[in-house]
C-alpha cells in the first residue's frame, strides 16, 4: 500500500501557486525568472524534485546561506574533538566559526579535546607575500602547546585561495617534521554555491588523508556500526548512541559530533553506516560502500513515530537478537512517549509550523511536529540538492509550499498568507519573525537547548515547542496579519 497523502484544510495547489506568484512580483523580470523554479506547491507523489536547487543565489536577493568554509569548519571538521582545527586566513572568519554551533564534546579541554579557536590571523603583508611560512610556524606552535592532539586540520579561507597559498605542500612537509597528521582542506568560502560544497570537500579530504590509516583497538564484532552525519548539537549524538547501544549495537565511531580522528580513521572496519544528515555525509557513505563494501542506511530519530520506524528499519539489517531488542525498547519507551504526547498535544493540536533550516531538519522534524498534533505548512532548505527535496515531498502535506534558498522577502510574504503559529528556522531569521510577534525556535542549534534526538530528546523538544508557542509574552505583541 502507498503512503497516505496528507492534506491541510484551506491549502490547495492553486492557492499556494497564487501566493508564490504574488511574492515574485517584487522582483525585476530577470530575478523573477530565476527565482520562480525554486518555489512550488508540494506534490507528494512526484517522481522528481518539485523545485530547482543547488544554484547560485540571485545577486541582490537576501540569502541565509553560508559558504564552503562554513560547511567544512562549522559542520564537518570542527566537531572532531581530538584534533586542533586551524582556520587559515583573516581572524574574522576564524573567530565566527568558533562556537557558532553547539557541538558538545567530552573530555578535558586542551588535553583530550581542543574546542578552541586557532587562526593564522592573516594581515596585509600575508596577502602580499603569502602566508605559507606563517602557517608552518603556527603548526609548530600548535604541536608544542598541545602535544596530545592526534592531528591538525588546516581549513583555508577566501584569501588563501585568491593568492594561491599552497597549504597542501606545507601540510605535507609539516606532517613529516612534526610526526603528526596535518590535513589540508581547500575549502575557500567563495567555492561553490553554498556550504554544501564545503561538506563535500571535507568528505573527500577525510577519504584521502584519514580513512584506513588506523584500526580499532577492540576486536571486531557483528554489531559494529558507525554513526554518520550527527554533530552532537545539544548532545544529540549522546542520546542517539545511548539508544543504539540499548538495542545491542556497538557504535565504534561518530562522524563527527564528539568524534575522534583515531576512530574515524578506522571506520572502514564497521559492518553498517547509519546516516542521519544525508546532505553532509552521503558522499562518504557511498565511498565506503564502493570501496569497502559497507552498506549504509538513512534513519530519523526525531519524534516517537520516526524513531519507531527507524529502529525497525535498522533491525532488518541484523539478526533476531537485535530485532527482539528493538521491539522491547519500543514497547518500553512507547509508554513514556505517550505520556509526553498526552501532556503537550492538547496545547499544540492544529498549530501551524513553517520550517526553513539547512540540509536535514526541514524533512526530519516534520514527523515530530505531527506527533504533537501540529501541521507543517511550509518547508525548505538553505543548501539542499534535488535528492533532498525528493525525500521531503512525501513527508509534507499536499500543496503546501516548498522553497529553496528562500529570501527574507519570500518568507515574510508566505508568513502573511499562511499565518503560522511557529517558525522553525536559523539565527538570521529569528529576530525578523519575533519582531512580527511570531513564536520562533532556532532549529540550527536548538535555541541553546537539546538534545532533540531519540527518546531522550523528544520530551525536551515537546517542552520547548510548547514554551515557544504558548508563552504569554506573545499576547504583548500582535502579528501584522
Amino acid at each position: 500500500m502507498g503512503r497516505e497523502v496528507k492534506k491541510v484544510e484551506g491549502i490547495t495547489k492553486e492557492s499556494t501557486q497564487q501566493m508564490i506568484d504574488e511574492a515574485l512580483q517584487a522582483y525585476p523580470e530577470k530575478g523573477k525568472k530565476k527565482r520562480a523554479p525554486h518555489l512550488a506547491p508540494n506534490d507528494p507523489a512526484g517522481a522528481s524534485a518539485c523545485v530547482r536547487s543547488n544554484r547560485k543565489t540571485v545577486p541582490g536577493v537576501m540569502s541565509a546561506r553560508g559558504c564552503a568554509y562554513a560547511g567544512a569548519k562549522g559542520v564537518v571538521w570542527g566537531p572532531i574533538r581530538d584534533m586542533v582545527h586551524v582556520s587559515h586566513g583573516p581572524v574574522g572568519c576564524g573567530w565566527y566559526s568558533w562556537g557558532t554551533r553547539r557541538n558538545l564534546m567530552s573530555g578535558k579541554n586542551g588535553v583530550t579535546n581542543f574546542a578552541m579557536q586557532f587562526t593564522s590571523d592573516f594581515q596585509e603583508k600575508d596577502i602580499v607575500y603569502g602566508g605559507d611560512k606563517k602557517l608552518a610556524v603556527l603548526l609548530k606552535e600548535a604541536k608544542e602547546l598541545f602535544p596530545l592532539a592526534k592531528g591538525i586540520s588546516v581549513l583555508s579561507e577566501c584569501p588563501v585561495g585568491l593568492i594561491g597559498d599552497d597549504i597542501n605542500a606545507v601540510a605535507k612537509k609539516m606532517t613529516k617534521e612534526l610526526e603528526l597528521p596535518v590535513i589540508p582542506c581547500n575549502c575557500e568560502g567563495f567555492r561553490g554555491v553554498s556550504q554544501s560544497l564545503g561538506h563535500h570537500i571535507s568528505n573527500d579530504t577525510i577519504r584521502d588523508y584519514i580513512i584506513e590509516t588506523r584500526t580499532f583497538a577492540e576486536p571486531a564484532g557483528p554489531y559494529d556500526i558507525a554513526l554518520i552525519g550527527d554533530y552532537n548539537i545539544g548532545g544529540d549524538v549522546w542520546s542517539a548512541k545511548a539508544l543504539l547501544s540499548e538495542i545491542g549495537l556497538n557504535v565504534k565511531a561518530t562522524w563527527t559530533g564528539d568524534g575522534e580522528m583515531e576512530r574515524i580513521a578506522a571506520t572502514h572496519e564497521v559492518k553498517l553506516n547509519l546516516i542521519h544528515c544525508y546532505r553532509s555525509m552521503n558522499y562518504m557513505c557511498k565511498v565506503m560502500e564502493e570501496k569497502y563494501g559497507i552498506p549504509w542506511l538513512e534513519f530519523n530519530f526525531f519524534g516517537p513515530t520516526k524513531i519507531r520506524e527507524s529502529l525497525r528499519k535498522i533491525a532488518e539489517r541484523f539478526d533476531d537478537r537485535i530485532r527482539e531488542n528493538v521491539e522491547k525498547v519500543i514497547a518500553k519507551y512507547d509508554v513514556q512517549m505517550k505520556a509526553v504526547v498526552d501532556q503537550y498535544r492538547p496545547r499544540l493540536e492544529g498549530k501551524k509550523v513553517m520550517l526553513y533550516v539547512g540540509g536535514l531538519r526541514p524533512r526530519h522534524t516534520v514527523g515530530a511536529y505531527e506527533d504533537l498534533g501540529m501541521v507543517v505548512v511550509g518547508s525548505g532548505y538553505e543548501f539542499a540538492h534535488g535528492d533532498d527535496y525528493e525525500r521531503t515531498m512525501p513527508e509534507m502535506p499536499e500543496a503546501t509550499v516548498i522553497y529553496d534558498d528562500a529570501s527574507e522577502h519570500e518568507l515574510e510574504r508566505f508568513v502573511h498568507q499562511l499565518k503560522p503559529d511557529l517558525i522553525g528556522s536559523g539565527i538570521k531569521e529569528k529576530y525578523v519573525f519575533q519582531k512580527m510577534g511570531l513564536p520562533f525556535r532556532q532549529m540550527h542549534s536548538w535555541d541553546y537547548s537539546g538534545p532533540y534526538h531519540a527518546y531522550q530528546g523528544f520530551p525536551i523538544f515537546a517542552r520547548d515547542i510548547d514554551m515557544a508557542v504558548n508563552s504569554p509574552t506573545w499576547k504583548l505583541v500582535k502579528p501584522p496579519f
